[in-house]
């Protein structure tokens, strides 16, 4: 193994996306607005995430983008969340492949001909599939998905650990649940539905669900997420016997139990449920997720529960709502 290097430049592709907007944030807390580069493909940024530190536009898909970015500010890190999502992988599986696979491999290859210090590139439980055990899903276990986005997934995460293995390169990941934002929406996955009942509860006192009332999956609260994402970039790499493929998780729940939580809050909301095409996708995933290995080996350990979560997620839902800014994106845009 190469000697490791600590992070000072981080570049995040797909930062205007729903996990990379907000971690893009929180990294330019940590770390300075200047060391942090923030890269999209065509979706333009607004807000803080386009005046608080330098934006980019790249194609992972075209290397030499990548490259002229990383040589342009000296990156030593790359945080890799651009990908195609579940359900829009399953209409655009050529692309999904494009993305998340061909787009991960330039990462890799510009991490090792530039020696650069980490990077992180997440997976998902969608690397699971029917044949995988549902119920505290192993560490260790089947990997045979039945969509393309979760093909990209494993790829990734054999192509990240050959990395690691054949060439030194310190390449890290997480097996991403379902995961709830109050600031950013989803971009087409199969869990988005856990996110829009939120909106809709604030917005519309109603809403229609595309899977059923008894449908339960893994999910994690954005905080929870950009933390423990982190804290697996930050932890010794002597400690770690995984690199890129962490179960990480936080609390499971079914679709109606979710909508019960926000009634509490919320007492005439109506959730009606009318599942679609997403709902095999979410039958073939988990109900809950054995993490043990990424509480072991680099401490992680949710902060939020389900009552928490909606508890937070509607206080600030309702704020923006107060003002006017209940979907947010007004504002400045880069160039």
């Amino acid at each position: 193994m190469a000697e490791r290097r600590e992070m000072n430049r981080i570049l995040v592709t797909g930062a205007v996306g729903q996990i990379g907007s907000e971690l893009t944030v929180a990294l330019r807390h940590r770390y300075g607005a200047e060391n942090v580069v923030a890269t999209g493909h065509r979706t333009k940024p607004t807000g803080e995430l386009c005046e608080g530190g330098p934006f980019e536009y790249i194609d992972v898909a075209q290397r030499q983008t990548l490259e002229a970015v990383v040589d342009k500010y000296g990156i030593d890190t790359i945080y890799h969340m651009a990908a195609i999502l579940s359900a829009v992988g399953e209409e655009r599986p050529l692309l999904a492949w494009n993305v998340n696979i061909n787009g991960l491999h330039n990462v890799l290859e510009v991490a090792r001909e530039r020696g650069l210090a980490r990077v992180f590139c997440p997976s998902s439980i969608a690397v699971f599939g029917p044949d995988t055990p549902r119920d505290d899903t192993p560490q260790e276990t089947i990997l045979r998905p039945t969509t393309m986005y979760g093909v990209t997934k494993v790829s990734g995460e054999l192509l990240c650990d050959y990395y690691v293995r054949r060439f030194g390169v310190d390449v890290r990941g997480v097996r991403y649940p379902g995961i709830i934002s109050s600031e950013t929406l989803p971009g087409g996955g199969t869990t988005d539905y856990a996110v829009a009942i939120y909106y809709a509860a604030v917005e519309k006192g109603h809403y229609t669900c595309f899977v059923r009332e008894d449908t339960v999956l893994p999910m994690m609260y954005m905080p929870d997420c950009v933390r423990g994402t982190i804290d697996l970039m930050e932890a010794d790499f002597d400690q770690l016997r995984h690199h890129a493929d962490f179960n990480m998780s936080s609390m499971s729940f079914s679709a109606g139990e979710l909508a019960a939580e926000i009634k509490k809050h919320v007492p005439d909301f109506e959730v009606e449920y009318k599942p679609d095409a997403r709902q095999a996708i979410a039958d073939s995933w988990p109900c809950s997720i054995d993490d043990s290995a990424a509480r072991e080996e680099w401490g992680w350990q949710p902060e939020y529960d389900l009552a928490a979560m909606t508890a937070d997620m509607l206080a600030k839902l309702r704020q923006r709502a107060a003002a006017g800014r209940l979907y947010l994106g007004e504002g400045p845009t880069c160039p």
